[in-house]
C-alpha cells in the first residue's frame, strides 16, 4: 500500500467515523511504520486517535497490505510542528506565531485573524518621531500561498 492510498484510507475513516472536525495533516510511511498526523478545529484527543487507529488497523489487517509486521501511530503533529493547512490557523488566533514567507521575509507576532486566504499578524515596531522612538502596532497581511513555514510559538509566561 502506498502513501496516497493510506491518505485516502485515513480520509475515508474520518468520514465513516463522523470525525467531521478532524482532518489529515500528513501520513508518513517508512518501511513498515505508518505515522498518521491529525488536527482538528477543536482538539485532537486520545479517543479520536484511538478510534481512527482501530478502524485503520482493521482494514490493514483484513487486506494484509503490510502483513503482520507493521507499526501504526495516530496522533496530532505535536507542539512546535509547522502549520501546513490554512484550516489550522483559526484555532490558533491570539497566539504568538513566526512566519517565513515570500523571498526571505519573516514576521513574528500575534495571529490576529484569518480571512479567505489571508493571515493577519500583529506585531510591535518602533517608529522614529523627532529624536524619540515610538512603539506602534502594525498588522502584516500574508497570503497563505506565500507562506514557506509557520510555527506557533509556545509561551510559558
Amino acid at each position: 500500500m502506498q502513501q496516497i492510498e493510506l491518505e485516502k484510507l485515513v480520509e475515508k475513516g474520518l468520514a465513516e467515523l463522523e470525525l467531521n472536525d478532524t482532518f489529515l495533516i500528513e501520513v508518513k510511511l517508512k518501511n513498515n511504520k505508518i505515522e498518521v498526523f491529525l488536527d482538528s478545529d477543536s482538539a485532537v484527543d486520545f479517543q479520536k486517535c484511538q478510534k481512527l487507529s482501530r478502524w485503520i488497523e482493521a482494514i490493514l489487517d483484513e487486506s494484509g497490505a503490510f502483513g503482520d509486521n507493521y507499526t501504526l501511530e495516530v496522533s496530532s503533529p505535536g507542539v512546535g510542528s509547522p502549520l501546513k493547512l490554512l484550516r489550522q490557523y483559526p484555532k490558533n488566533m491570539g497566539r504568538k506565531i513566526d512566519i517565513k514567507y515570500g523571498e526571505n521575509k519573516r514576521c513574528k507576532g500575534i495571529l490576529k485573524d484569518v480571512k479567505d486566504n489571508i493571515v493577519f499578524v500583529e506585531y510591535e515596531t518602533k517608529i522614529k518621531e523627532g529624536k524619540k522612538n515610538k512603539k506602534t502596532l502594525v498588522t502584516e497581511e500574508i497570503k497563505f500561498e506565500d507562506i514557506i513555514e509557520s510555527k506557533i510559538k509556545i509561551s510559558f509566561n
